[in-house]
């Protein structure tokens, strides 16, 4: 490979992209609004689940159990029904998910000692919410049995009841359990993955629709300095759209770098390489942008965020899924950037995921520049 040709081709790329404004300035804006409305809009959080309840027993204890869950940051109250027909139409509008029923007997079963039943009803039309929702407010009604026995046993003997075994629960890594100190660091990794097999997807492909690969092929370039040339210049700008996502993330949305910040871009650096040589490979294959367009945006986004861990958890996968995810690079790079993230972890832990990632990029621009080479021959 000659040094000389390849930064020649870098050069000539460069002016490509810096001449044509309305792609470039699309190119750093997209990634930074992704980021922004997925970080500000995607969250796993479930509170202020609205709420409705019916009090049937009207009691100072039903009052009591009423105002544990207004005072809960799980559930925000909006109306109090009076019949089963006002929660149902309730959940039939998407106003309520959750209904709190009180039977006419509450009281008068605690002051007897006796089991008292409450009703919680959910929407399950969005299970997953409907699911935490319910433990939410078991365990709040659980609380409040406890409370309620412990007093009642304060006043027969004057002596507070205490629970054979109190858990001490101590969170690590993501204290707040905010959710979005979850996802940014996982959607850097979708975004670089996007954004890198996107931009150098067309830029073969082009070559060939404005007819300008004529020319390239008369001259003494190789398909290895072709192909690494216009990576060099694709490179520079992900670069640019990978430190923005970082500043991002850590300035914007303050999620916690505890780890090593040039493990992190150096990690980084070898992903988005490997991303953009899968761009180079789609595009060596296609003489149409608008195929390598489609090739470079199925093979990119959908992985990426489906089968790379960045929401829904791998291992819940039906086994045939799981084996496909270990193909896919964003899945590595994830785990290596929620791990430098959140846990502060190392090159000793994270070595493999690493050493993964640089087997794929130089796999991928091997089997680009061969393509390239068959392509062109």
């Amino acid at each position: 490979m000659n040094l000389r040709r390849t930064l020649a081709i870098a050069r000539k790329e460069l002016i490509h992209i810096v001449r044509d404004t309305r792609s470039l300035i699309a190119a750093i804006l997209q990634p930074l609004i992704v980021l922004l409305l997925f970080g500000y809009a995607l969250s796993l959080d479930v509170d202020r689940v609205p709420t409705v309840v019916y009090d049937a027993d009207r009691s100072p204890q039903s009052r009591d159990l009423i105002r544990e869950f207004e005072g809960s940051r799980f559930f925000q109250i909006i109306d109090n029904a009076g019949t089963y027909p006002i929660i149902e139409r309730a959940m039939d509008e998407r106003r309520a998910l959750v209904g709190v029923v009180i039977p006419t007997d509450f009281s008068q079963n605690l002051a007897l000692g006796k089991e008292t039943k409450v009703q919680v009803l959910l929407d399950g039309s969005d299970s997953n919410t409907a699911s935490i929702a319910l433990g939410y407010a078991q365990g709040l009604i659980q609380a409040y049995a406890a409370k309620t026995r412990d007093n009642a046993q304060a006043i027969r003997t004057g002596a507070t009841m205490r629970p054979p075994v109190e858990p001490r629960v101590r969170v690590w890594y993501n204290t707040d359990l905010v959710s979005r100190h979850f996802i940014v660091p996982g959607l850097i990794g979708v975004i670089t993955m996007i954004i890198a097999a996107l931009l150098t997807s067309l830029c073969i492909a082009r070559e060939w629709e404005n007819g300008t690969m004529e020319q390239l092929l008369s001259t003494p370039l190789r398909p290895s300095e072709l192909a690494a040339g216009k990576l060099a210049a694709y490179f520079l700008l992900g670069a640019v759209n990978m430190l923005t996502a970082l500043f991002v993330s850590i300035y914007i949305f303050d999620v916690p770098l505890k780890g090593s910040m040039p493990l992190l871009l150096f990690s980084s650096a070898v992903f988005l390489f490997g991303g953009m040589a899968w761009g180079i490979f789609i595009s060596a294959g296609s003489r149409s942008q608008l195929t390598a367009y489609q090739m470079g945006t199925f093979t990119s986004f959908l992985p990426a965020f489906l089968l790379s861990g960045f929401i829904y958890s791998i291992s819940n996968m039906p086994v045939v899924i799981q084996a496909v995810a270990l193909f896919v690079p964003a899945r590595y790079f994830i785990n290596i950037a929620k791990g430098i993230f959140l846990k502060g972890i190392g090159l000793r832990l994270l070595w493999f995921d690493l050493l993964l990632l640089i087997v794929y990029g130089a796999g991928v621009f091997y089997f680009a520049t061969r393509r390239l080479r068959q392509k062109v021959a």
